[in-house]
């Protein structure tokens, strides 16, 4: 009987980590974004893809106005090519700190401020429409946010340094609160506030910075839980469905980090390897979710019930390599943008599954 429980347990466990996973070939074309003179990129924080393939770049480029120190948030379009057409929301009250962007499926733009607390919806044209949460006033002695254990009492529709958005198919839109409150909000498409799930904790429902969300097509929500290091799914009221942890071993002789010491191999966290940064789910009728990590700097393509299809890339300041990817577009299957932090860029990756190679 108990040889019989340890094959059993051994079944149970041994898929993670003997499954054979791809590494995907893939190509990364220079100059994805391309600047004008005397323009220039900071931490790319975000990037978004249109159904025109137009490309829309959040930086945190230097910007005026205090916001506890300088602002560094500028919202930029680019075209199919890369060409610069144009900056969006020029010294707007709501920029402070840029952290996400997102296209809906009526190509308005959404901007998420960890900065100011605030998010925002640009119709297509780049005129303000709604804008969800509200700043620190100047006047109050607007100050950083503390991070005490634990955190304060949240408040419905105000934010502490929120970090993405998402949609379901009747338009709803789900914000991940994501430093301070640790909980998801959900207004209808309206703008109603209708309701928030979580807090901090490592349980099920529970978040230690959910970083960045998405939604399939069944209006399912999947949120990368970066502080716990995986992707909880839940359905459209907040119910939770499972978790989705990613395992793909690696040779720490041959890795490095994109930035400081090589993280202890027991490491928790936003440094864990395959701790979820940015996270994404294609269109059309064979959804996949792309989910990113810091180290050691990798893409990884899954199903949306979490089998690994392939691994892609590594930390570094080459091509096809990133440093601290922080948030993808993937338009189509083998078509994903990456914003890196550390590089101050966004790459367009081009991939051809089928020249994998099967690695461990």
């Amino acid at each position: 009987m108990k040889f019989w429980l340890i094959a059993v347990l051994a079944a149970l466990s041994a898929p993670a980590f003997a499954q054979d996973v791809p590494t995907i070939a893939f190509d990364s074309p220079p100059n994805a974004v391309k600047m004008p003179a005397n323009m220039y990129l900071g931490e790319a924080a975000g990037v978004a893809v249109n159904s025109k393939k137009h490309i829309f770049v959040f930086s945190r480029g230097n910007t005026t106005g205090p916001n506890f120190g300088a602002a560094a948030s500028q919202l930029l379009e680019f075209a199919p090519d890369g060409k610069f057409l144009r900056e969006i929301g020029k010294n707007l009250y709501a920029f402070g700190f840029a952290h996400t962007v997102r296209v809906d499926k009526d190509d308005n733009i959404w901007t998420v401020d960890k900065g100011t607390d605030m998010i925002v919806k640009f119709d297509p044209e780049g005129r303000v429409q709604m804008v969800f949460g509200r700043r620190q006033e100047a006047s109050d002695e607007a100050a950083p946010h503390k991070r005490p254990p634990p955190p304060p009492r949240h408040e419905d529709g105000r934010f502490r340094q929120p970090t993405d958005v998402a949609w379901d198919p009747a338009g709803n839109a789900f914000f991940s609160d994501g430093y301070i409150n640790s909980r998801i909000g959900k207004v209808d498409k309206n703008g109603r506030w209708l309701k928030s799930w979580g807090e901090r904790g490592d349980k099920p429902g529970e978040f230690n910075t959910p970083h960045t969300i998405a939604a399939d097509a069944q209006g399912n929500i999947y949120v990368g839980d970066r502080g716990n290091g995986r992707i909880q799914v839940f359905d459209g009221d907040g119910k939770f469905l499972r978790e989705i942890v990613i395992k793909v071993p690696f040779d720490r002789n041959a890795t490095r980090p994109a930035i400081g010491n090589m993280p202890a191999e027991d490491v928790k966290g936003t440094q864990a390897p395959g701790a979820p940064w940015a996270i994404c789910i294609t269109p059309g009728q064979r959804q996949v979710l792309y989910s990113a990590d810091a180290f050691p700097g990798r893409v990884y393509k899954l199903t949306l019930d979490g089998k690994i299809l392939g691994v892609l890339g590594e930390s570094g300041k080459q091509l096809k390599q990133f440093g601290w990817i922080h948030e993808m577009a993937c338009p189509s299957e083998n078509e994903l943008y990456v914003a890196e932090v550390l590089n101050w860029r966004v790459q367009k990756l081009i991939l051809h599954p089928g020249q994998a190679s099967a690695s461990r």
